[in-house]
């Protein structure tokens, strides 16, 4: 029987603006936002003052500027918020190894083993948010509870400066009445076609059948089913300094945010082609894809995929990719995609076993030949975007 996990969110409290505000204290109590470069005049991060006004993530600064006049704007520093971050990561790995990092400003722990030697999920979360405080003079929101996704409603529903343990038993009380948009996941697009078909609430999703949701919904109904009941089987991937070493990868921010599928699988194609030439040429097979996507308000997510056969060919991490991309739930549009082959292995008997596989690795070998002499993609697979 497996050993029923516990789960800690930890979400940094209008982090980019916060750090900012923590080295200009006059700005505390008022409408203030971080802002990036010129080109790409968006709001980042907007305190919990400006939020009634509107100003949120990914807002363009000239509508921000009509909505508060009085707004506050500080260009951001990524560096400063990297090097905070990288602490507060620090600290968080002091209560388990096990540790996920989210994105810059968010981390998921499990604390399942660790409960041998801490009092309680709370006294662990407690002792987080005193030690950030007191260390970084920052807050942060902290669910608990069995799974990832729940967890992350916990931090969710307790924002800012909160805490909240979901317990088991306390799951379909929760999720009974709850609006669907409040699982992470499930955006306003996606939240209004799920109402069309008389489904408002998360405990309305869990009894709706899988028959119907596949249909309207396609590959991502059971996902949306599962949600709606609170399940949630994915582990907590924890970052390995010596794995990453051991991974080749390629990522491109888009000239414009978009959610165009044509645009993001050619980029999604491109991505593969020369990680896959980068493996050829240093001699390395791979055995897991991972796959990061950034949206417009800079939320960043990643997704792992293990191989059953190691690759390095561009055609099947495209693929793998591909797979992985369209599994996910996309309500924003996207800025940044990359795409990181890892669990890497030098050239090995495994695939020269079998002459089929010999062949196509004289054919991918050919290929860069080609590519190298001619241009990049003088050569590349028909029909695959």
């Amino acid at each position: 029987m497996r050993k029923e996990r516990t789960i800690l969110h930890i979400d940094m409290d209008a982090f980019f603006i916060s750090v900012e505000e923590r080295e200009r204290p006059w700005i505390r109590g008022k409408p203030a936002a971080v802002c990036g470069s010129l080109s790409r005049s968006v709001i980042t991060s907007a305190n919990y003052e400006a939020r009634p006004f509107g100003i949120h993530a990914g807002m363009p600064i000239k509508e921000a500027q009509r909505k508060c006049p009085s707004l506050i704007f500080v260009e951001g520093d990524h560096s400063k918020y990297t090097e905070t971050a990288a602490r507060i990561f620090s600290i968080l790995k002091e209560y388990t190894p096990i540790v996920e990092v989210a994105s810059i400003d968010e981390a998921y722990l499990d604390i399942t083993e660790s409960l041998l030697l801490f009092r309680s999920p709370l006294h662990i979360a407690q002792g987080i948010k005193k030690r950030i405080r007191e260390e970084e003079d920052l807050t942060c929101s902290i669910g608990i509870a069995p799974n990832k996704l729940l967890a992350k409603l916990g931090s969710r529903l307790k924002k800012p400066d909160g805490l909240m343990e979901i317990k088991k038993e306390g799951i379909e009380e929760i999720l009974r009445d709850l609006p669907v948009e409040k699982l992470h996941g499930i955006g306003p697009k996606l939240a209004e076609s799920l109402r069309d078909i008389g489904i408002f609430t998360c405990g309305q999703l869990g009894k709706t059948p899988l028959p119907l949701l596949t249909r309207r919904f396609g590959v991502i109904g059971k996902r949306l089913k599962e949600m709606g009941l609170g399940k949630d089987d994915s582990p907590v991937v924890p970052f390995e300094q010596e794995e990453e070493a051991k991974s080749i990868g390629h990522s491109v921010t888009l000239e414009e945010d978009t959610l165009d599928p044509r645009r993001l699988k050619k980029v999604l194609f491109q991505l593969s082609e020369r990680v896959s030439k980068r493996m050829r040429k240093e001699g390395y097979f791979g055995k897991r894809i991972t796959l990061t996507v950034r949206y417009c308000d800079f939320y960043t997510f990643t997704k792992q995929k293990p191989l059953q056969q190691e690759t390095h060919s561009g055609n099947e991490i495209f693929l793998h990719s591909l797979e992985i991309f369209e599994s996910l739930i996309h309500q924003k549009p996207i800025r940044l995609l990359g795409v990181t082959v890892s669990l890497l292995r030098k050239e090995g008997y495994q695939l020269n076993l079998f002459e089929k596989k010999d062949r196509k690795e004289n054919l991918l070998k050919a290929m860069d030949r080609v590519n190298e002499r001619f241009g990049e993609w003088t050569l590349t697979w028909a029909g695959l975007y």
